[in-house]
């Protein structure tokens, strides 16, 4: 008689609220941004691929606050990604990478479920992660997405832009010459295939870029920042770059200090 099959895990990619590196004594508490079926595999999970360990510990305290976490904080088993992911990202496909994620992937090749996760928002999206959910689904893992806050989709669904047609090119380069270069070939792209071009930058050269696009971009090209997502000061802007240019006050609103994400189109 053969021996029964161990039941491998589940890899779920859990969100996390928005509001990292933000004032925790002002924010709201998960349950306002993560449904309970999330905090409830949160809750039960006990192992963890992350993007920051410290994070990851700090969200796991929030969550236990509404639903009690299955093993105490201190008995977890939280692994970081290599650092290189954090660097350069794990998005393309690359042996030694691909052959890291499969290890971290060990506990559920065990039977574990495993929580994927990131210091805000959905893991793989715009943060690193990308390469376990390839070598899941190269090792035949069940792959769930759990239900949480993306930044990328609120703000494309509150700047007025094509959201049928849309790319996120994660972040432009810092150097004026090679930004404006790129803005340009952005615009270009924008105006002519009507495809909203939708990136990011880090919050204290936030109002560098914004500065940046308004001298680069057209008059007539659309420009939409939505700031804080989620967070008390959320601000989210959309008008013409002239409109830009001309009233002050929508600048003056935005919570540039915040992680926000610029979108541009028709």
């Amino acid at each position: 008689m053969s021996a029964p099959i161990k039941k491998q895990g589940t890899l779920y990619l859990v969100p996390t609220p928005l509001d990292f590196g933000m004032d925790l004594e002002t924010a709201a508490p998960p349950g306002e941004w993560l449904p309970a079926e999330t905090l409830a595999i949160a809750g039960r999970l006990t192992h963890w691929i992350t993007e920051n360990a410290k994070s990851t510990r700090a969200f796991l305290k929030r969550v236990n606050d509404v639903m009690p976490l299955a093993a105490p904080l201190q008995t977890q088993h939280i692994t970081e990604l290599p650092r290189a992911a954090h660097k350069k990202g794990d998005h393309a496909p690359e042996a030694a990478g691909d052959a890291a994620a499969r290890a971290l992937l060990a506990p559920a090749l065990l039977g574990h479920d495993v929580g994927l996760i990131s210091e805000a928002g959905m893991p793989a999206i715009a943060d690193p992660g990308s390469s376990i959910v390839r070598a899941a689904h190269a090792l035949g893992l069940r792959v769930v997405p759990l239900t949480g806050p993306v930044s990328l989709m609120l703000a494309l669904a509150a700047s007025g832009l094509n959201g049928q047609n849309f790319a996120f090119v994660g972040y432009v380069a810092q150097e004026p010459g090679e930004r404006a270069r790129r803005l340009r070939e952005l615009e270009t792209l924008a105006l002519k295939t009507g495809q909203t071009q939708m990136f990011i930058e880090t919050p204290y050269r936030n109002t560098s870029l914004l500065q940046a696009l308004l001298q680069t971009l057209h008059p007539h090209t659309r420009l939409a920042v939505c700031g804080a997502l989620t967070l008390p000061q959320q601000t989210c802007r959309s008008a013409l770059v002239s409109e830009w240019k001309r009233d002050q006050r929508l600048r003056a609103s935005l919570p540039l200090d915040a992680p926000s994400v610029f979108l541009l189109g028709r």
